[in-house]
């Protein structure tokens, strides 16, 4: 890669490259165009903060977290950095410092969507429902596309999808599941994130299995045999669901990957039947 200097024209056609490869889905080209710009101008902010978000696309939430914080050393008004650096603070199970970045990011400019979104999602790990909803709301109406309001998902709309979603399974599977709990939760906890290697962004976890597969169960060890439980989580279900039809949607394939589970298949077993 060439370290000679860069006029400023194609500084910026760079940087418009890299802004168009990550908006069509493909922030390690838009990474490599940042990176081309820093090693002719290491202080340009604006590569600085594309090459966060394209780290934070590709999952390197350290990396993220690092660009994000070299804009804001340098411009600390910089407003979307904060709300970045809020967002991955967030995912990386870090709440009170993902809090402080947020409110950053509001107090520099309050017209900033992300910030109050993710405000919003900080608000539901506290049970501050009402809060988030406000927060949500102020999302949805300063960017419609980016952040749709989450659709309410009340318990009966939850039962009467599971009943239907065993239903559609067969007898003996139905029979097995009779000893499983079905259980809904507002939002996963810090222990079972860190269950994940690397740990799972606090969210995305639509529901998971508790307990042995029934291929891991077995006469010789008592303990497999232990109930097992189906958990969901309301919140992260209703935040992914644009409209009702498509939360109920996700609500069944989240149920039938659970109960995946439960019968010993595997992510790449249920990723190849479309349940991932």
């Amino acid at each position: 890669m060439s370290t000679q200097p860069v006029a400023g024209t194609d500084l910026d056609a760079l940087l418009d490259l890299a802004e168009d490869a990550l908006d069509r889905g493909d922030p390690g080209a838009s990474l490599r165009l940042c990176q081309q710009i820093l090693n002719n101008t290491p202080e340009h902010a604006g590569a600085r903060f594309l090459g966060a978000e394209s780290l934070r696309d590709l999952g390197d939430l350290e990396g993220a977290e690092d660009w994000y914080r070299e804009v804001v050393r340098n411009d600390p008004e910089h407003s979307p950095s904060w709300s970045g650096l809020g967002a991955v603070l967030f995912d990386q199970l870090r709440f009170e410092d993902a809090r402080t970045a947020l409110l950053r990011a509001i107090r520099a400019d309050d017209a900033n969507a992300e910030a109050f979104y993710w405000r919003a999602m900080l608000r539901e790990r506290r049970q501050d429902i009402r809060g988030a909803r406000r927060d949500f709301r102020r999302a949805r109406n300063l960017d419609p596309e980016r952040f749709p309001m989450p659709v309410p998902l009340d318990d009966a709309t939850v039962e009467a999808v599971v009943t239907e979603a065993l239903m559609a399974l067969h007898p003996t599977i139905r029979a097995y599941l009779a000893q499983v709990a079905i259980l809904l939760e507002d939002v996963p906890d810090i222990d079972l994130c860190l269950q994940y290697d690397p740990p799972a962004p606090p969210g995305e976890i639509l529901g998971y299995f508790s307990g042995m597969s029934l291929m891991d169960r077995s006469i010789e060890n008592p303990w497999s045999n232990l109930p097992s439980a189906i958990v969901l989580f309301r919140r992260n279900l209703e935040r992914i669901a644009w409209d009702r039809t498509r939360l109920l949607e996700e609500l069944r394939i989240t149920v039938f990957h659970e109960v995946g589970h439960f019968l010993g298949l595997d992510e790449d077993d249920l990723e190849a039947r479309g349940l991932d």
